[in-house]
């Protein structure tokens, strides 16, 4: 595995999830990045439309990849892998103040984040701008809730999710996940004296992250964020 050279570890302030993968960002409810910055491009891409409700699906399985990348199975096994790599996660600096990260060289051109959680950090609600992944815990414990739902990615601000949609599940160390392009998430690190490491990677690398707030049944789009934002 090897670390990108142009991008050393960072602190997150308000940026990447990846995570957030991702990928970094800011804590609790303000946290950012490959599911991890944070800007002010929000809702240019999505009008005013009257709220929808939207029922649960397979939005959130993985799906088969463009034949010029890697599978959904070879990012799985991409960052099981890396988060088995006690060297490499050891390198990661921990800030208890902020996420921290460092960029990896993801497999056939895919993009890959080793993120730091510090207790009590998350990325709020986001997708990954039709990117498909995989994420895995190497280190503490992290929270993901999903929607089983495929979301309109235009001509809506707000909308109404049906009842029977949440999901929701605890990764420990070792653990793994992959997702769709339609995947749309949280994770945050519950615990309140442990960081939390991770492993992420998407195909293509992240062209966009739609970011979302939600109150009960409502999901509301905030902003759109661009890698520039986060890189």
């Amino acid at each position: 595995m090897s670390v990108s050279a142009s991008t050393p570890a960072s602190r997150s302030a308000s940026s990447p999830s990846a995570p957030s993968p991702t990928a970094p960002a800011r804590s609790a409810a303000t946290t950012a990045g490959p599911a991890l910055p944070a800007s002010s491009t929000a809702g240019s891409a999505a009008g005013s439309a009257p709220s929808a409700s939207f029922t649960a699906g397979s939005a959130s399985s993985a799906s088969a990849s463009p034949s010029a990348g890697p599978s959904p199975a070879e990012l799985l096994s991409f960052v099981r892998a890396t988060a088995a790599d006690a060297e490499l996660v050891a390198s990661l600096p921990l800030d208890p103040e902020g996420r921290t990260w460092i960029r990896l060289d993801g497999p056939e051109g895919s993009e890959a984040w080793l993120i730091g959680w510090p207790p009590g950090t998350g990325t709020g609600w986001h997708d990954h701008g039709g990117s498909y992944g995989a994420f895995a815990t190497a280190a503490g414990a992290l929270r993901e809730d999903s929607l089983a739902a495929r979301l309109p990615t235009e001509g809506w601000k707000t909308l109404e999710l049906a009842e029977g949609v949440d999901r929701n599940r605890l990764l420990e160390g070792g653990d793994a996940r992959a997702f769709g392009e339609h995947h749309v998430h949280e994770v945050r690190n519950e615990s309140g004296t442990t960081h939390a490491v991770s492993v992420h990677a998407y195909y293509p690398p992240l062209p966009m992250m739609r970011r979302y707030s939600r109150s009960g049944a409502v999901l509301r789009l905030e902003e759109v964020e661009r890698p520039e934002e986060w890189q």
